[in-house]
């Protein structure tokens, strides 16, 4: 319908920002959990936003990004900060932020280079870190 299409648009840089964002965290530790994956994924089929998005889109645009994480951390880093700072000051950033926190307790304890990426984009949102860990 119309409105699932627009609805569908309206929510793709949302859903990019939100991958972008749990992709930087899985990768924070150097590996990506089958727990990590299956959180985005239940974020995703749960999400009333998001939940127009098929499985598929989601591990594909995943996948993305994780290649250009072990291609070049640095430069996929910022790639993810840039598509997380257009929801700064926007209702969905604390959506953002709570996808990324669960995906970093997702297995089992937040390390110290997840609370770095956390704090990262928190910093890109103007939230403060400290509200959520």
């Amino acid at each position: 319908s119309m409105n699932s299409e627009l609805k569908k648009f309206r929510s793709k840089d949302l859903l990019q920002a939100i991958v972008a964002g749990s992709t930087m965290i899985a990768y924070a530790d150097g590996v990506v959990s089958a727990e990590e994956k299956q959180k985005l994924l239940g974020f995703v089929r749960n999400s009333e936003q998001l939940s127009v998005f098929e499985s598929d889109k989601v591990i594909e645009s995943f996948t993305q990004n994780l290649s250009r994480f072990e291609f070049d951390i640095t430069i996929a880093a910022g790639e993810a900060l840039q598509k997380i700072a257009a929801f700064r000051g926007k209702p969905e950033a604390e959506l953002i932020v709570r996808v990324c926190l669960a995906i970093a307790k997702a297995d089992g304890n937040i390390d110290m280079q997840e609370q770095q990426a956390l704090g990262q984009i928190c910093q890109s949102l103007g939230l403060d870190v400290k509200n959520y860990l």
